[in-house]
């Protein structure tokens, strides 16, 4: 952010300029459809009744600032480590080691559920060991990382190709069926007041959910860490932070709106897959396999995603001397090898641990990173709200809205979501185990300190 700051982690030892325009388009809009959107919205409508597609607008408002946020920090000093590097230069070193340690730490056990997530879904339509398939699917995304970065976008744009491409024809087709232009339909919006009301369970509903619409939402910033690997970072980072409103406002709250105006949102089939439960509703045939074909595609690009972040994040970490060095090795390819595989095992041992042991230790590796990116995104706005005032106005591409107050609003709502977890029982747990995890990293980095004042 100053002119006295050091080259991004990277920037001397050839990462691979791979990745264009449009694989960074696709990367930032891939990150937030998920198959959170797809499977765990009907929890969501279960939870919270028509009202629903507000917890997805209240959310879809907090992820905006962050990006806005990441956005002007990033575009004024694109860097591999991107959130880690603006909360090293902040707040000090021990908040870029805990952010890129805790951020390595959720994108590594999302890969291993992901990798059991996509056997799950594989399983649909052939009958082998669950085990088999997850270890196929590490395998083969391992080796779309190993390739070069331009691999791993290529996969990606497809991927969230297909994802964007789901979406648009749910929310055209839909709204064909609500506003009656589908054969033998009139208009009716009559669901959204006609179950039990419009808040069935209270404001308060909008608000607890929120909790669980906050992680469907996650890895919009993937865009921000990928562009330092692009030939323009500045401009693919603008356009990504500047495009997340429209795909957060479209695909996020326009089909909430949708899917509870095609389905009771008390139908049972509604929390087991609620586009399945729509396009049956419409009578669109073979919609279970249509949409079970886009949620493998939606786990595949997360698991494609989380280990092209995961092995960036680490490769930061062992370029600062907070990682083993051998972590910064690169390839012929100009792609880190090394921080891959390292990030591979973890996923393989969630693997393993999902299938020894589902109810305790994996779901222990759930919790713990349950909250963690939470404290990323919190330690991202507390970042800009004091590197803005060290920013020269002409470095700054992208600007903060309304600065300092929505920071402040972000921070607040950030904080906000912290306590609902610590007041509600499901997710109690995740908050406590999650804070344990950043206690881990935290003493991780006092280690590191005193072994680089020993060797001193």
């Amino acid at each position: 952010m100053t002119t006295t700051e050091q080259p991004a982690p990277g920037e001397q030892q050839g990462l691979q300029k791979g990745l264009q325009q449009r694989h960074l388009t696709m990367i930032a809009i891939g990150g937030v459809i998920g198959a959170g959107l797809f499977v765990g919205s009907g929890a969501v409508i279960a939870e919270t009744g028509p009202a629903a597609f507000l917890s997805y607008a209240i959310t879809g408002v907090l992820i905006i600032l962050v990006m806005r946020m990441l956005g002007e920090m990033a575009t004024a000093h694109p860097s591999t480590g991107s959130f880690s590097d603006y909360s090293r230069s902040a707040l000090g070193g021990w908040a870029g080691f805990s952010a890129a340690w805790l951020y390595w730490y959720f994108w590594v056990i999302v890969v291993g559920f992901e990798a059991v997530a996509g056997a799950e879904i594989i399983r649909f339509w052939v009958d082998l060991p669950l085990w088999l398939v997850s270890l196929v699917l590490m395998v083969l995304m391992t080796a779309t990382n190993l390739v070069s970065v331009r691999s791993y976008g290529e996969f990606e744009y497809w991927f969230a190709g297909i994802k964007v491409l789901a979406i648009i024809a749910f929310l055209v087709l839909g709204t064909l069926f609500v506003v009656g232009l589908w054969p033998h339909k009139d208009f009716d919006v009559s669901l959204m007041t006609s179950q039990g009301g419009f808040l069935p369970f209270g404001v308060g509903a909008i608000f607890s959910s929120i909790v669980v619409v906050v992680f469907s939402m996650v890895g919009a910033e993937i865009a921000t860490i990928a562009a330092a690997e692009s030939s323009d970072p500045e401009r693919a980072i603008a356009k990504a932070t500047q495009s997340v409103i429209l795909r957060v406002a479209t695909f996020f709250v326009g089909s909430m709106v949708l899917l509870v105006l095609i389905v009771p949102w008390d139908d049972n089939d509604l929390g087991a897959s609620p586009y399945v439960a729509a396009f049956d509703e419409m009578g669109i045939p073979a919609a279970d396999h249509i949409m079970n074909a886009v949620v493998l595609t939606a786990v595949l690009s997360c698991l494609n995603s989380g280990l092209y972040t995961a092995s960036r994040m680490v490769f930061v970490l062992a370029d600062r001397g907070e990682a083993p060095e051998a972590l910064t090795r690169l390839s012929s390819r100009g792609v880190p090898a090394y921080a891959i595989l390292a990030s591979t095992v973890v996923g393989f041992l969630c693997v393993i641990a999902a299938y020894v042991s589902p109810d305790t230790v994996f779901l222990f590796l759930l919790n713990s990173s349950g909250a963690v990116i939470l404290f990323v995104y919190l330690l991202i706005a507390l970042s800009q709200l004091v590197l803005r005032r060290r920013t020269p106005d002409d470095e700054l591409v992208v600007r903060m809205w309304l600065y300092p107050v929505l920071t402040v609003v972000a921070i607040v709502g950030i904080v906000a979501i912290l306590v609902q977890m610590l007041l509600t029982d499901d997710t109690r747990s995740q908050l406590l185990l999650s804070l344990l995890s950043w206690a881990v990293a935290l003493a991780g980095y006092a280690a590191t300190r005193l072994r680089a004042r020993a060797a001193a």
